[in-house]
C-alpha cells in the first residue's frame, strides 16, 4: 500500500502555528521527515488554522516543494481551496486531489480539474443525503463515480475509492462494511482501480488509538486496500504495514526487509 503522510495538517497545533507565523521551516522539517518515514504521498490541508485558507494552501504547498519533491495531496472539500493549490503546483510531480463526494453535480466540477492536471483524485462513497450504513448503496456511489471516470476520460488507476472509514466507538460494524466495499471493487471494477481512507478515523474516541489502527491497517492490506492516509511517524505501524505487504507476497524477504522497504 502507499502511505499518505497526514501531518501537514492545520489540524495539528504546531502546523497550525506554523500557518498562522509563516514558519517555513516546521512545514519543511515535515515534509522532508515524512518522506524518509515512508510516505509515498504528503497530505496538505490547511484545516482551520487560517481565515484565508486559499492563501494558505499556496503558502503551504510552495513550501513544501521547496523541501522535497515527493507527491502532493492538495487535501480539502472546498473546492476554491484546492484551486487555489492548483495555482502553484509543480506539474513534474505526481498530484493528487482530496476528496470530492459522489454527487454527479460535484463529480463535474472536480473531473474536469483532475483530467487536466493528470491527477489522481479521492471520491467518497458518500453523497447528498451522507453516508450511507448500507454496503450496497456505498457501492451505487461507486458505480457513479466510475461512470462519471468514464465520462471524462480519466484512468481507474486514477480513482481513488474512499469508503469512508468511520470510528469503531460508533458502530462496531464499521470496518466489516469497509472490507465488504474493498471486497466488491476489483470485481466489479476491475483491479487497476484504487482505494484509499483515513485510517485515524477508526480509533477516534477510543483508548488503545495506535493498536486499533496498526490492526485496521493489517486488515485494509488483506482486503485489498490500496493506500491510506497515515501517520508515517508511527514505526510500529509502518513496521505492520511493510510486513503486511511481505506476507501477501508483495515483496521478496530478506533480513533487512523493513530498512529496505524505506530505501
Amino acid at each position: 500500500m502507499e502511505a499518505i503522510g497526514e501531518r501537514i495538517n492545520g489540524q495539528f497545533l504546531d502546523v497550525k502555528k506554523a500557518i498562522k507565523d509563516c514558519d517555513a521551516q516546521v512545514i519543511k522539517d515535515h515534509a522532508i521527515n515524512q518522506t524518509k518515514a515512508g510516505a509515498a504521498w504528503l497530505d496538505i490541508n490547511t484545516g482551520t488554522a487560517a481565515a484565508e485558507p486559499e492563501d494558505a494552501m499556496k503558502w503551504l504547498v510552495t513550501t513544501v516543494q521547496e523541501a522535497c519533491n515527493t507527491p502532493i495531496a492538495l487535501d480539502s472539500q472546498k473546492l476554491p481551496v484546492v484551486k487555489a493549490g492548483l495555482e502553484v503546483v509543480r506539474r513534474d510531480v505526481p498530484l493528487m486531489l482530496n476528496s470530492v463526494s459522489a454527487d454527479p453535480e460535484k463529480l463535474d466540477e472536480w473531473f474536469p480539474l483532475a483530467k487536466e492536471y493528470d491527477a489522481a483524485i479521492v471520491c467518497l462513497t458518500m453523497d447528498k443525503d451522507g453516508i450511507s450504513q448500507d454496503v450496497n448503496r456505498r457501492i451505487e456511489n461507486c458505480t457513479t463515480i466510475v461512470g462519471k471516470a468514464l465520462e471524462y476520460e480519466i484512468g481507474l488507476d486514477k480513482i481513488y475509492i474512499d469508503p469512508v472509514v468511520l470510528p469503531i466507538s460508533v458502530g462496531q460494524n464499521q470496518p466489516q462494511m469497509i472490507f465488504e466495499v474493498l471486497g466488491q471493487l476489483p470485481q466489479l471494477f476491475g483491479p487497476e482501480i484504487a482505494s484509499t481512507c483515513g485510517l485515524s478515523n477508526i480509533s477516534n474516541g477510543c483508548a488503545e488509538r495506535p493498536l486499533i489502527n496498526r490492526i485496521m491497517l493489517t486488515m485494509l492490506a488483506a482486503h485489498g486496500m490500496k493506500s491510506a492516509i497515515v501517520d508515517v511517524y508511527d514505526k510500529d505501524l509502518m513496521d505492520a504495514w511493510i510486513t503486511a505487504d511481505l506476507l501477501q507476497n508483495k515483496m521478496i524477504y530478506n533480513d533487512s526487509y523493513l530498512d529496505s522497504a524505506r530505501q
